[in-house]
Order: structure tokens, then C-alpha cells, then sequence
């Protein structure tokens, strides 16, 4: 194919240089997309934070360029003090990357480095690259829904809708069809204050770039992305799902348990819920208890991830005493399962998810209808799409109990509901491989995106 070639030119290589924001659902996309563009002919120079680097004898294709970050401490764990981090790892990060970026340019020389392509959440990367004449490229790691709710996010605090008033949180928001108030980004309780700096920091690193690439696809957002290209004046380019391009890298930040696939070969199809609330959502204790109690008497088998720090202000999770022995033999609990492969295995029926992005691409893609269980970010809006654009699944919301967690698993799992949503959820798999396929949606919007690059 020409496109793939492309990034050669005189028998040499063009490079592109990458800069990922140092979280596990930022860290995979980036690296799902490098792996595409080094296939497509370019040599990848990955520049990266100290806190949480990738191990680069996992990637040995690629060269990593170390950028002193300033960090020091455990990771952050509530989302205000996630927000403050990535403002902060921004800003520290600015002067080593300058002379970093500097050195790199000098070395491979202006003209063979196509662009650098950076985490949209790090704008003093975009303001380094454009003083230095490096074009850039913006990769938003969660949906084109999200992004329209980034940059309508002013209008939101100027309108009242936020900060979020309990007694408007069901209410509607006129600006951002399906959306109620309690959809919005949620950044915690300063969300018109450091978590409207941090938003808006990725709208202006979009604005001053030379295109936008999403992790989404024409089938599942089409609407979203028109909106995008009317009201955006840079290219957009919906190349996901990423991971249908790119096998899964090495890229994980916690071990996985791969042990759970030989144990999901004997069970049925469609018979097993595997649960996982990704790498940075965390529960209190009691939402522990009662998740294991719900699941426990459900009778469905399971795959739960428990991963060290999932429960608030406990480095160790302990599962109540009793519950093992109530579901001996149906289910496994693991810290980490390698989460494509186990949402693609015939066994697996439903999944119980925090709604990150990338977990619902995930899941979409496979098929797999969705409980959802969210707590910060854009994952409230992800689920309001699962549940009342795509009908694929269906919030647990409110407190925890065990009797509706119960109802809600038997729900999804056997319920006619759930035979409904896991129809939908075929379709939207279906879709999916057509835009990922020849010809494909996905397919031509690389194409245009490697274009692009090379005309920068």
C-alpha cells in the first residue's frame, strides 16, 4: 500500500516523535498508535516523564528519551489531586523537555522529523514544539463526545450546570444532547477551578495544533465527529479503534494474570461476567463488600480484577471472610487480567466496568454488553452513550447494596434485557471491523492522517 510506505523518502526514514501523559488509559493509546505509525515506515522516538516511564526493553524498536518530571511521593489517588498532578508534571517538565527536543532536532536533523504527536492534556509540550518550528499533532485519548463537553466546558460554568448542585443532577443539559448534570466531566469538587484550567489547557493544545486524532470510529460517534470538524479549524482524525490495529503491546503498567484464560476455556459461552474498574477508579471498603456479596449471590460465574490500591486509603483489599467459599469453583479473583484477550474469549458475557474510555472501546468491540459503575472523568458520560445512545448496557448507580447488585448482574447476564443488549452490542461489533476493515472508515482516515504528517 502507498500510504505505507510513505514515510520514507530518499531511502531515509522520517521520524515521529511522541509524548504520552504518564497514565495507564493515556500511556496505551499512544503506544497503540506508535506501533501503527513504525508499520506505516516512521521511526519512533518516544519522550517520556519519570513517574510511571515505559521499560524500554519491552519496546526495543523505539528510542526513549528520558524528561525529568520533578515528581516525588506515592501516586495520587482522588481526582482532585490527579488534576493538580498533571498540571503540575506539565509545567515541570517544560525546560528539560526544551533541551531534550532541542537535541533530538539537532541530532536527526529539522526536516527528517515529520511531527511531534503529544497527549492533548500536555500544553506546555505544544508551546515547546511550536517555538522550536516542531508541528504538532493532539491525540485525545477518550471520545469525540468528550472533547465537545471540554470545550463547551465554560459555557457549562458560566450557565450554573456546574459545579454540579445536587438538586440539578438529573437535570437535562440543552447544550450537550444526551447529557444530564450528573454526566458532566467529573473533577472533583474545584471543577470550574483547576479541573476547568486542566480542560481547558487540552482545548488550546487542539486549537494550536495541526490536527486532532481521536480513539473512536465513524459507526459510533459520526454525529460527535461532524460537530468536531464544523466547529474545529484543525483536521480531525478518527482512527480508533486503535486497538484493532495494534495487537496488544507491552505497554501495562501492573502484571497481568494470564492464568484466567486457561480457567475461561472451560466455562460456557457467554456465561462468565468479568468485572473491572480499571487502573485508577477506586471504592471504599463497604462498596467492596457489597460488590462481593452482589456478585456472590447472583450464581453467575466471574473474573473479578481486585488491583492493589482499588480501596481507598488501603494498600491491600481484603475480600470479606466467607466469600470464597461462597463462590468456590465459579469464580476467579485476579489483580490484573490482560483485559483484551479476556473481553474477546467466547466465555465472557457481560462486563462490569468503571467506563474509562478505552474500556468501553473495548468492550463495544467485542460485543460485550456493559454494567457501569463510574466515578470520575469522562466516565459518567460514557456511560450515559452506553446506556442511552448505543443500548448496550445499563448504570448501577446510587449506593451499593448487594440485593441490587444481585438483580442488575442476573439482569445483564440472563435476563431479556440482557439478550437485547448483547444483540446491539454484535452490532456495534460488527461496525466496528467494517471501519477497522479494507476501505474502512478507520483505514482511510490513517491514510489521510500519514498524508497529513508528511505534509507538515
Amino acid at each position: 500500500m502507498a500510504a505505507e510506505s510513505s514515510a520514507v523518502q530518499g531511502g531515509r526514514r522520517r521520524h515521529v516523535l511522541l509524548f504520552p501523559l504518564p497514565y495507564q488509559g493515556h500511556i496505551n493509546p499512544m503506544f497503540r498508535l506508535a506501533s501503527l505509525l513504525h508499520a506505516r515506515g516512521f521511526a519512533v522516538t518516544v519522550f517520556h516523564t519519570h513517574f510511571n516511564a515505559p521499560d524500554p526493553a519491552r519496546h526495543p524498536q523505539y528510542r526513549f528519551v528520558p524528561v525529568p518530571d520533578g515528581t516525588s511521593g506515592p501516586p495520587p489517588v482522588a481526582i482532585e489531586d490527579v488534576v493538580a498532578q498533571i498540571l503540575a508534571l506539565a509545567a515541570a517538565c517544560e525546560p528539560a523537555f526544551r533541551d531534550r527536543l532541542a537535541a533530538v532536532l539537532e541530532e536527526y536533523s529539522r526536516d527528517a522529523v515529520a511531527c511531534l504527536i503529544a497527549d492533548a492534556q500536555l500544553l506546555p509540550i505544544f508551546e515547546v514544539a511550536t517555538k522550536l518550528a516542531v508541528p504538532t499533532l493532539a491525540l485525545r485519548t477518550g471520545s469525540a463526545a468528550c472533547f465537545k463537553c471540554f470545550a463547551a466546558y465554560p459555557l457549562l460554568c458560566e450557565k450554573g450546570y456546574l459545579p454540579v448542585k445536587e438538586s440539578q443532577r438529573d437535570m437535562p443539559v440543552s447544550e450537550l444532547p444526551p447529557y444530564r448534570v450528573r454526566d458532566l466531566i467529573g473533577l472533583g469538587d474545584d471543577s470550574c477551578g483547576a479541573g476547568r484550567e486542566l480542560l481547558a489547557r487540552a482545548v488550546t493544545a487542539v486549537k494550536v495544533s495541526s490536527g486532532l486524532i481521536l480513539n473512536t470510529f465513524d459507526a459510533l460517534e459520526r454525529r460527535e465527529l461532524e460537530d468536531l470538524r464544523r466547529d474545529l479549524a484543525v483536521p480531525v482524525f478518527d482512527i480508533g479503534p486503535l486497538h484493532k490495529f495494534s495487537p496488544a503491546g507491552d505497554s501495562s503498567l501492573l502484571r497481568q494474570d494470564r492464568s484466567c484464560l486457561e480457567w475461561l476455556e472451560a466455562r460456557p459461552p457467554a456465561s462468565v461476567l468479568y468485572a473491572s474498574f480499571g487502573s485508577l477508579a477506586c471504592m471504599s471498603q463497604r462498596d467492596l463488600e457489597e460488590t462481593a456479596w452482589g456478585i456472590a449471590g447472583s450464581g453467575v460465574p466471574f473474573l473479578w480484577v481486585v488491583r492493589p490500591g482499588m480501596v481507598r486509603g488501603s494498600a491491600h483489599q481484603v475480600l470479606p471472610e466467607g466469600f470464597e467459599a461462597a463462590t468456590r469453583g465459579r469464580g476467579m479473583v485476579m489483580s490484573w487480567a490482560p483485559q483484551e484477550e479476556v473481553l474477546r474469549h467466547r466465555a465472557v458475557g457481560g462486563f462490569w466496568t468503571h467506563n474509562g474510555w478505552n474500556s468501553t472501546m473495548e468492550s463495544v468491540c467485542e460485543g460485550v454488553p456493559m454494567l457501569c459503575r463510574t466515578y470520575f472523568g469522562d466516565q459518567m458520560g460514557n456511560a450515559r452513550y452506553v446506556e442511552h445512545v448505543w443500548s448496550v448496557g445499563f448504570e448501577v448507580g446510587g449506593e451499593l447494596e448487594r440485593g441490587a447488585v444481585e438483580a442488575a448482574i442476573r439482569r445483564l447476564m440472563t435476563g431479556e434485557d440482557g439478550a437485547e443488549m448483547r444483540a446491539r452490542a454484535g452490532e456495534l461489533k460488527k461496525a466496528a471491523e467494517e471501519c477497522t476493515g479494507k476501505g474502512g472508515s478507520s483505514c482511510l482516515a490513517i491514510d489521510k492522517l500519514v498524508a497529513h504528517m508528511m505534509s507538515l
